[in-house]
This record gives C-alpha cells, structure tokens and sequence, in this order.
C-alpha cells in the first residue's frame, strides 16, 4: 500500500452542522456526569438537576434549577466554569487550538467544522481569527478578574474572593449568567465596579470575535468589514433604547427601581439590567417584578441576542437588522439591497428570513409544549422560553418549579439556541441540484 502525503489528514465525513451537534450533545453528558460526582456537590442532587446545568453550562445560558454557589463545591463550580468556558470559546475553537499548541496541522474538514461553530462564510484565515479569540478571551477574563478581586475580595477573604472574581469573570465575557449567589449581583446593585466591569466585560463578548478581530487587524471605520459596522452601529442603538426603555417603564416600580433611594441608585440599576438582557442573563433587581411592559421588551431583546461569532445567543444583531433593511427595500421598491455602498445578497435574506421563521417556531412550540406541563402564567412562560433560545438566563421564577418534562423542554431550547437554529435545518435538508425551471407563479399576498 501506498503511503499518505505527508501532513495528510482524513477528512470528516459528516456534515460539520450535524458534528456540532453531536458534539456538544457529548460535553453536555459528560459534564453532567461530571457534576453528579460526589466531589462536585455539597449534598445530592438529581441527575437531573446535574445534566440541565451542564446545558445550561455548555449552551452559555444561566438558567438553574439549583443555587450553583450552595448546590455545588468548588470543584463542582469549577467544571461550571470550563463548561462555560469551552460553550464560549466554541468546541471547535477550543480543539483547534490545542491541535495548533501540539504542532498538529488542521485539514480541511476540521476548518469546516469551525468555519460553522464560528458561522463564518468560508475558512479562509479561521486560524488567525482562531488565535485571535484566544488572546482576547485571555486577556479580558484576566483583567475583568483583577478588577473584580478589589470588590470580592475585601468582602470574601483572598482564597474564596480571588474565585469569586475568576467564576464571575468567566461567566460575563462568555455572556453565562451564571453566579455564585441565588440574588445573582443584587447586592452589589449600586456598585460602581460591578456596574461598569461586568456589562463592559459582555458587552465586549457580545459584539463578536469577527468585530474584535477587525479591531485588531484594521483600524478606522472605513477598512472594517460591513458586519463589524453593522454589529457596531446595532449594538449603539440597541444599548440606550434598552436601557431608557428599562428607566421610563420601571422608574416608579416599587418592585425595581421605585423602590431605591437615589436617582443615582436607580440610574445604575437600569444601566445594568438595560444592557444585560440581550446576552448576559445577570441582573441587579428582581425580574419577576418587573412590569409585563418591560417583560415584552426584556422578550424582543433576548430574541435579538448579541452578535454572530460571539458568546451570545439569538438570531443576533445583524440578522435583525437586515431583516428591518429587506423591509424598507420593498416597501420602497427596491430590487436590491444595499448599506454602507455595499450590496447583500439574495442568498443573505433567504438566510435572514429561514433563521427568523425558525427562531419563531422554536418559541413558538416550546411555550406550547411547556404549557401543557407547566400551569403557570402565560407571558412567564414566554419570557423563560425566549431567555433559553436567547442563552440569555434571566428568569421570572419558572425555571425553578419545571417538571421533567418541563425541564426537557428548556434544555432542548437552550441547545438549539447555542448550537444555531438553521443547524436544525441542514440537519433535516437534503441539497439536491436541480436542472428543471417551472414558469413564474402569480400567490396574492397580504
């Protein structure tokens, strides 16, 4: 038999989308497994207490059916941690960079696979945008740890202060949610610290690895490619109207922000929750007393999500944002598209309106479904359903009182949240070329 060239690597043979999946399916038992050890918890809990926050974990979430901080040792905290860590980073990012670190080359096959956990286009420089995630995520988590020790430190001793910040760190630029505390960061609402390193630190992992890579590569609005504009210009619309939109509906709530002593306590407070609720899942104040106003708007944010290659979830900013500009464009009688002097593609729309519909549909049957098991108020079954699609974690207190079934449910929904709705798509379709064109076709519409 013939030798392989050398530096020859076997293809995958499955499709990349479906690997994903399959992938991820995998770390979530393991790390449920993982949890369910006696060293990982401070008393026993269900394997289905373990498997949900091993899902809620991978799939950057935050929804918990237990308190992590009492629930779990620190060793428990720590698989949290990693599972956060690598649902952030993306498997496939992960995997490439240790095969980089053993000076193994990556062939083609595995590029695709992270050219679709990244949703990039093509592979071309994946592994420049690879190690670019990398010194970006190593540098944030760092920083926003120092940072955060001048506030859990002082308070918690240097051991378990020192963890604090380190979990904390991990879990906002991975926009997880997911803190040691069952009030979340309510206690340090009015914290200077807390109120500005943590929103910056999801902010930061919200916009996207492509945008930071730009921001690395390039400098100057001109040279940025057309998707960092647009993440740019929609997270800067998206921020204020979130967070004045928070101010106006809860300023005289008693349950929120009515209930503060100062305008300055009140003012910080919004900032947090505004900015929080697109990606992050933290909160400063009760959610469950918020009005069913501010719990819409909270639905529309979640479903909006943060930016594509990012730690968020939804069907993200820019797919919003083209969907608004297809829009105008018809309403104005418009064949084409066009922003910023550069045209969009059919192909983009068609995408945009497949990963909109299956959003909906996802929402849709999964406030069905956990309806049918779960007696409670309609509009916080909404809301939880579009946190888990979002990965986002906030909760108006269902999250706690699921059934199993119930609890399938959210987890099934946070999984195709992260993993990416049109996944679900190439899973189930079947590309088959055809060379037949039919007439056009008259359908009255609207």
């Amino acid at each position: 038999m013939g030798r392989r060239p050398r530096g020859h690597r076997p293809t995958i043979g499955i499709n990349p989308p479906v690997l994903l999946m399959v992938l991820y399916a995998s770390i979530s038992v393991l790390g449920g497994l993982a949890l369910k050890l006696p060293a990982a918890t401070t008393g026993a809990i269900s394997w289905s207490d373990a498997i949900f926050t091993a899902v809620s974990a991978i799939t950057v979430t935050g929804l918990v059916v237990v308190d992590t901080g009492s629930a779990y040792t620190v060793f428990g905290q720590v698989i949290i941690a990693i599972l956060i860590q690598l649902g952030g980073l993306g498997l496939m990012t992960f995997a490439i960079l240790v095969l980089s670190a053993l000076g193994q080359p990556v062939g083609l096959g595995h590029q695709l696979v992270l050219r679709d956990d990244l949703n990039r286009t093509s592979v071309h420089d994946l592994l420049r945008l690879v190690r670019v995630i990398f010194v970006v995520v190593l540098a944030c988590e760092t920083l926003g740890a120092a940072v955060l020790a001048f506030v859990f430190v002082p308070e918690f001793g240097w051991s378990h202060g020192l963890w604090t910040s380190m979990f904390h760190s991990i879990s906002a630029f991975n926009n997880a949610g997911f803190s040691l505390y069952p009030d979340s960061l309510t206690r340090w609402q009015t914290n200077p610290l807390i109120n500005i390193v943590i929103p910056v630190m999801f902010i930061v992992g919200g916009l996207g690895y492509g945008v930071l890579a730009d921001f690395a590569a390039r400098s100057g609005w001109r040279v940025w490619s057309l998707h960092s504009r647009l993440m740019l210009v929609g997270t800067g619309v998206l921020i204020p109207v979130s967070v004045i939109g928070f101010a106006l509906l809860e300023w005289n709530n008693p349950g929120t922000l009515g209930g503060l002593e100062t305008t300055g306590d009140r003012l910080w407070v919004a900032w947090f929750q505004g900015v929080t609720t697109r990606t992050a899942g933290f909160n400063t104040t009760d959610i469950g007393a918020i009005h069913d106003s501010t719990a819409l708007m909270f639905i529309i944010l979640m479903i909006i999500g943060g930016g594509s290659t990012s730690t968020a979830g939804g069907i993200k900013v820019t797919t919003a944002i083209i969907l608004l500009l297809a829009t105008v464009a018809f309403f104005r009688r418009r064949r084409s598209l066009v922003v910023f002097r550069r045209s969009i593609g059919l192909e983009q729309v068609f995408k945009v309106m497949a990963l909109t519909t299956t959003a909906i549909l996802f929402i849709v049957f999964g406030t069905f479904a956990l309806l049918i098991g779960h007696d409670g108020n309609f509009l916080d079954v909404v809301f939880e359903v579009a946190s888990a699609f979002g990965t986002v974690g906030l909760s108006r207190g269902v999250t706690g009182d699921l059934n199993e079934t119930g609890r399938i449910v959210i987890m099934v929904i946070m999984f195709f949240g992260r993993v990416g709705p049109l996944t679900l798509g190439f899973f189930l379709a079947t590309h088959v070329g055809s060379q037949v064109r039919y007439p056009k076709g008259q359908v009255f519409l609207g």
